[in-house]
This record gives C-alpha cells, structure tokens and sequence, in this order.
C-alpha cells in the first residue's frame, strides 16, 4: 500500500514538473524597447514598412538587406513584393520569431533571417537597405553604404546620416495615427565620380561629397567653377551657364550625355584620364 502510495506520488511530482517546465517554455514575444547588441527594438508600424517599401520601390528583382532585422517585418513585407530578403538580427530569439512568421506569411522561400553582428555582415550584393536604426549605427555603416552599387537604394524610418542628405523624404500621414518616428527617408547610391576627366580639349576635375559634386573645367585658356549633383548613375553639373545631363557607366570610366547651352543642346563624353 505504502509502494503505490509512492509510486502515486512520484507520478504526480513528475507531471506538475513536466507541467511546469511546458508553461516556462512559452513561445519569446518580443517587447517594444527592449535592449540589443546595439539598438534597442523599437517596432516600425505597418504603415512605415508599406511606405518604406514603395518609396524604395522594392520589386522581385531586388535583394533587400535589414540590418537589426528584430522581428522581421521589413524582410517579410519586401518577400512579399517579390524580393529576395535577408534580415541580419543578433538575438537568437528574435532570429527564430521571424523565421516562424516568414513561415506564417508564406514567403519563407524567399525571407533568410541569419543571426550575425550587423557591422560585420557582407552588405554587397544588396540592392535595397531597408533600415531601422539610430543615427549612431548610421554613421557607422555609412561607408560600407556608400560602397554598394551605384542606384542602390537605402531606406531608412526617421534617423538619417551625418553628411549624407537624402535623396527623398516623406511625412506619413496624419491619417496614420503616427506618433513618434513618422519620416521615412531615401538615398540613392551614387555613382563614384570624383577626379580628373577630359571631356574633348576641355579638362574637368570632379570632388564628390556623397551626391554633391563641385569642382572646375578648363579649355581654351578659361576655368570655370562646377556645381552639380549625382542620383545614382544619372549625373547633372553646371559651368559656364551651360546644363551637362549625362549618365555614368557601369565601370565607372565614362560618362555621355548632353549639355544645354545658349547656343542650343549637344551632345558631350568625358573619360577618365
């Protein structure tokens, strides 16, 4: 009697702690605010991605990175658009929650999450940077930004870079009901132009600033002050009083367009020398 009172017991001891280490177990729901390797998470609202998403213009032939990827819905909304996406994210946890609503939502196929230091992670082959983080992270990322491919788009919700204006920038609504961090801002990767070209018996020498260009032309015993700006490969300058349009290539050697003057519109090329 004693043996099955025990064994009785035993059972019973068995089950409340099987019962107890189930109800510890509960599925990680992540809470606004919560501290990070390097940002706090802060969720973007629905409204954010959606407009983040068409101001980058994010399409199926897009790869979109999210550093600091936190529960995943920037890399889930651009999968759902078409894309390949890839959510960088240093907590484990939240690594696993984004995996199982990139399943929920049907775009695992296309939704990677990888946890990984979001300095270290290889940005190169993305096409859009879309990105929630504070100026300080930013800042640091800039030049691994300013690397990627001419005509790479960066996104960002409210928090910008030191130096670096965007190309874009967007207020939601005030039917959104947002509150707090409500600025979606857009850069687009310029092309690398800063140096000396010849442009026929005419001389340029370009120094960039991110998108903006100054710098002088000289021909025909004349130097003229250049002002102009890049958008991507698309490159616009002024000199003289004329309007140079033109497009860099892909290699970064060249570039043709046409310049406007009072005298009507031409076509030009310069080539690095």
């Amino acid at each position: 009697m004693r043996t099955t009172r025990f064994v009785t017991c035993l059972l019973f001891v068995i089950a409340s702690s099987a019962s107890a280490q189930t109800t510890s177990q509960k599925p990680f729901e992540p809470v606004s605010g919560q501290a990070g390797k390097d940002v706090v998470w802060v969720p973007s609202p629905p409204e954010m991605v959606n407009k983040m998403m068409q101001m980058a213009k994010v399409g199926p032939s897009d790869v979109v990175i999210d550093l600091g990827s936190g529960d995943g819905r920037n890399v889930i909304a651009a999968a759902k658009l078409g894309a390949r996406a890839v959510g960088v994210e240093y907590n484990p946890d939240m690594v696993e929650l984004s995996r199982r609503l990139a399943r929920d939502a049907g775009v695992a196929d296309k939704a990677e999450f990888v946890q990984h230091d979001m300095y270290e992670y290889d940005i190169s082959k993305a096409t859009v940077m879309a990105l929630f983080l504070l100026p300080v992270n930013m800042n640091k990322l800039a030049p691994k930004f300013f690397n990627l491919a001419p005509g790479s788009r960066i996104v960002a919700n409210t928090f910008g870079i030191e130096g670096w204006q965007p190309d874009f920038r967007e207020t939601l609504p005030p039917a959104s009901e947002c509150e707090s961090w409500c600025e979606v801002l857009l850069w687009i990767v310029p092309a690398k132009v800063e140096g000396a070209w010849s442009m026929g018996n005419w001389s340029i020498a370009l120094a960039q600033d991110y998108q903006n260009l100054k710098g002088t032309v000289i021909g025909d015993g004349e130097s003229h002050p250049i002002a102009g700006k890049l958008l991507g490969n698309e490159i616009a300058f002024t000199a003289n009083g004329a309007q140079y349009k033109g497009t860099v290539s892909a290699d970064g050697r060249s570039i043709a367009g046409t310049v406007t003057s009072a005298r009507g519109t031409s076509a030009f090329q310069a080539v690095r020398r």
